[in-house]
């Protein structure tokens, strides 16, 4: 039976890895890097567990979704003797598991020794791996999980797709790491790879970082929608043509190895999976072991979420979890895998067309929901991803979101059972509430964008301007010294001292009565019908989606914080803005209501023309 190469056992030097060595192996003793021998060290007589995030091997999904059979492992070792066991995990552990009679004695020796040890597989095993007990310093190198398959393996072509906007450091570190260990290597990969850099900043030396592999095409700033696109038609377009495209954000850390191992799972893919998507997982950036989101879907509401919850890649029990979750049936309804790392074949493309001009926000998930492939995670393939937590922007929160999901809903019928109609009047109540009127009326413009139709979305040039307006448009937030000197020229805010403001305060809310609740919501807190001028200052957290009731009601003043940029604004309850907020979306229903089969009609007409690679062509100036 033919065999191949699937996945190396890797061990990082870079801060993240330092940080987080549990991502890569668990031991009692340090395993470090010797600068002299550019091998890794197991330092001293202990026991070191590889049946990690990185170094385990995920055989249930692999006997699932590919040709392969059998498995190995391979590992080259010096030094003190030791021994080298098998390592399982089933669905109901919670630390990695010795699998008997798998032991290798490996004798003390000054000269390397390969150790090739058959892996025993079964039905109930997820995860496979390797423990190491040695008796005093050992160095290790060379090691890998190899897979004996039945069949052939599937041609690959692999193109790499990053677009990026003045994000210039995050880009050249990504662009020399795949020159170094995937393009220079001498694996498979490197003959059947390219990397596409779209820059929508034109701020990249594209003829110096070109060549060998790796073109950075200078492109109109036509947001991730539009940079993903002509990422995709590239690759279409090359020679020789791509089979796959793999779509990643600008702003992540990757380690190379999850793409060779993309490329690898791509040439083992059973027929019935050829079509699918490969969902490499958001991890958290600040938090390394944090996995945030690897499959997305639209909730019936109307809104993202992630189908997982948030999984401490470091916990054996949270690796099992991920390699065993399944998906709710209301989940697959509306799944999508985002592009900060999203592998999707030619083939995929060709029969479902191209994306919606989105410019930012929606694109992805529109894209996965409108194609209906299967989706593949698999522990190893994964980023880094600033969480989003940390960057809101209400101009994509409340303009994006809003105009887009509407868009595509209309135009491809993304996620029907979803109320974007709904959605959209929480968001309006919950900004009004807050006294967020800027950000109310963004919500407004969003939807007034998309009641004029498909012709508006669809012209070049609209997207950015808008996106560009709505940032012009939200609420501004000041940093802290301005805020404080904002607040001590305010006499309503009076006392406030930004020094004495914690994120217990920040994040805190307090209960309320039956009375108090349905007060609040007769009033939206005290500006419809039963209107008050309101009493002192609240200090809330800025996210929008955040309702802090029992902290705002009655208020007179809000201050809205950002913690973590150390940033904030100061809110005033305007009733009479209240009121004119509220004329403008009822107006808009009305015709909305007057016009919305009309619309739907019209939008669904476009789709054939907003997904051509003509138009797109047309849009990216490409024609």
């Amino acid at each position: 039976m033919p065999s191949m190469k699937f996945a190396n056992i890797l061990l990082e030097n870079n801060p993240r890895a330092i940080a987080y060595p549990g991502m890569y192996c668990k031991a009692d003793q340090p395993v470090v890097f010797d600068d002299e021998t550019a091998d890794w060290v197991m330092l001293r007589a202990g026991v070191f567990d590889f049946t990690t995030y990185f170094n385990s091997l995920s055989v249930a999904k692999l006997r699932k979704y590919t040709i392969a059979e059998d498995f190995t492992l391979h590992v080259e070792l010096k030094g003190a003797a030791c021994e080298v066991q098998q390592t399982m995990g089933d669905a109901f552990a919670a630390h990695s598991i010795l699998v008997d009679g798998s032991v290798q004695q490996v004798a003390a020796s000054e000269e390397w020794q390969s150790v090739d040890l058959p892996l025993r597989v079964d039905e109930n095993m997820v995860i496979v791996g390797f423990s190491i007990t040695t008796q005093g310093r050992v160095e290790i190198r060379n090691g890998f999980y190899g897979v004996d398959y039945s069949g052939e393996l599937r041609d690959v072509e692999l193109a790499l797709s990053t677009t990026t906007f003045k994000k210039e450091s995050y880009i050249i570190n990504n662009v020399n790491l795949v020159r170094q260990h995937i393009l220079e290597s001498e694996d498979d990969i490197a003959s059947h790879f390219h990397m596409y850099v779209i820059d929508n900043g034109r701020t990249l030396d594209a003829e110096g970082m070109s060549g060998d592999g790796v073109q950075v095409i200078p492109n109109d700033n036509v947001g991730g929608a539009g940079g993903f696109t002509r990422g995709m038609l590239t690759a279409m377009e090359q020679t020789p043509v791509a089979t796959n495209v793999l779509l990643m954000d600008d702003d992540v850390a990757v380690s190379p190895e999850s793409i060779k191992r993309t490329y690898n799972l791509l040439r083992l893919l059973k027929e019935e999976y050829r079509d699918a998507m490969i969902s490499g997982a958001m991890l958290n950036f600040e938090i390394g072991e944090d996995q945030w989101e690897d499959i997305g879907f639209m909730t019936p509401e109307g809104t993202f979420a992630p189908c997982k919850p948030s999984i401490r890649l470091t916990k054996f029990e949270d690796l099992i979890y991920n390699e065993t979750f399944t998906t709710t049936s209301t989940m697959r309804k509306s799944m999508y895998a985002a592009w900060w790392y999203c592998c999707i074949p030619i083939d995929v493309i060709k029969r479902n067309g191209l994306p919606l001009p989105f410019f930012v926000r929606c694109d992805d998930a529109e894209y996965g929901i409108r194609c209906k492939t299967p989706f593949i995670t698999m522990n190893g393939l994964c980023i880094w991803h600033l969480s989003f937590h940390e960057r809101y922007n209400a101009a994509v929160e409340r303009y994006q979101t809003t105009r887009n999901t509407m868009v595509a809903q209309a135009v491809c019928d993304m996620a029907p059972s979803s109320d974007f109609m709904h959605e959209l009047k929480n968001n309006i109540r919950l900004e009004l509430k807050k006294f967020g009127y800027e950000n109310a009326e963004l919500c407004l413009d969003a939807f007034e964008d998309f009641l004029k139709g498909p012709e508006f979305i669809s012209t070049p040039g609209i997207a950015e301007k808008t996106f560009m307006a709505a940032n012009r448009n939200k609420e501004q937030l000041v940093d802290f010294e301005t805020l404080q000197r904002q607040a001590d020229e305010d006499p309503d805010l009076k006392g406030f001292n930004v020094h004495d403001i914690d994120r217990q305060l920040i994040d805190g809310n307090k209960p309320r009565t039956i009375a108090q609740r349905l007060d609040d919501f007769v009033t939206d807190n005290g500006q419809r019908y039963l209107t008050s001028e309101g009493k002192g200052y609240a200090v809330i957290p800025m996210q929008g989606w955040l309702y802090p009731a029992g902290v705002i009601r009655g208020k007179k003043k809000l201050v809205i914080m950002d913690w973590y940029n150390r940033k904030g604004a100061i809110r005033a309850k305007d009733a009479k803005r209240y009121q004119q907020i509220e004329k403008r979306y009822k107006r808009d229903l009305k015709y909305y209501k007057a016009n919305i089969d009309r619309l739907k009609q019209e939008y669904a007409e476009a789709r054939q023309t907003l997904t051509s690679v003509d138009y797109w062509k047309h849009y990216l100036k490409m024609a």
